[in-house]
């Protein structure tokens, strides 16, 4: 079962603003101005400021994610706590994702976070349709993508690779496992570059293949190329799909204690 946290805070939040909404409205009338408030509605009503704080920030502002798998390394590492720009695609309402008033759209090479769509044919193994994915946005609407051996030509321009290097995995397990991978940087916008693994002796099915981006879809792809659940494989992330931009790292932790495995350096880098 997929548990989804908005939506657990919004109900919170509305609950204890009823709680403080009564007690301004009806009880503070009725106990007069030297009573003693009811030690749970006063608890309630309490919380309703921080609740509807963190709701706003998390809904409106920017939201923290954690990075559980390698999909998109070598960008982003397993464990890495990031902080996603909640109007970088449009203001919208927690839990429903509704647009409330656009203020901008993905661009080509952004690290976008949004709700999976889920595949044609469903597997067993697939995850909830809505679990939050991150995947770098290759295709806008409209445009034509071709990949071919791992090589993207977008709109009849190819992009351009640069030297490659072998990769070394480093923190978790599934990191680790990596070592060996093959890494490249991949240019496909002007000024824009950023490093993808495209070989790996326990390679993924390479997808290859050509893809038209209906309009009010996105095409994305993970940085991994050789281990990643993607639009090769499952298709488009429809806009209203969207949640936000990954902006920035703020820690990394390779473990869910998060003991003895913190890598300070990765705090405050920005995710290109």
């Amino acid at each position: 079962m997929k548990f989804d946290f908005a939506l657990i805070l919004t109900v919170l939040t509305l609950l204890c603003g009823t709680f403080w909404l009564v007690d301004k409205l009806v009880l503070a009338k009725r106990r007069g101005p030297d009573g003693k408030p009811n030690d749970t509605v006063d608890f309630f009503a309490s919380l309703f400021p921080v609740l509807a704080i963190v709701l706003g920030l998390r809904s409106f502002v920017y939201e923290p994610f954690r990075i559980p798998s390698s999909s998109m390394m070598p960008t982003l590492l397993i464990g890495d706590f990031i902080l996603v720009n909640k109007f970088a695609y449009g203001v919208r309402l927690p839990v429903t994702n509704t647009l409330l008033f656009e203020t901008g759209a993905p661009e080509r090479g952004d690290v976008a976070v949004f709700r999976y769509p889920g595949r044609p044919v469903p597997r067993p193994t697939d995850p909830p349709v809505g679990t939050d994915y991150i995947k770098r946005v290759i295709g806008l609407p409209g445009d034509v993508i071709v990949l071919q051996d791992n090589r993207l030509t977008i709109n009849g321009a190819p992009a351009t690779y640069g030297p490659e290097d072998i990769y070394v995995g480093v923190g978790a397990p599934a990191a680790i496992e990596m070592t060996g991978a093959r890494r490249v940087s991949e240019t496909f916008a002007p000024g824009h570059s950023h490093a993808i693994l495209d070989r790996w002796d326990a390679q993924w099915d390479d997808g290859d293949g050509t893809w038209t981006v209906p309009a009010g879809h996105y095409f994305v792809l993970g940085d991994n190329r050789v281990a990643s659940d993607d639009g090769r494989f499952w298709g488009f992330v429809p806009e209203s799909h969207l949640a936000g931009r990954a902006d920035v790292i703020w820690l990394n932790c390779s473990n869910w204690a998060c003991v003895d495995s913190f890598d300070w350096r990765r705090m405050g880098e920005v995710i290109r």
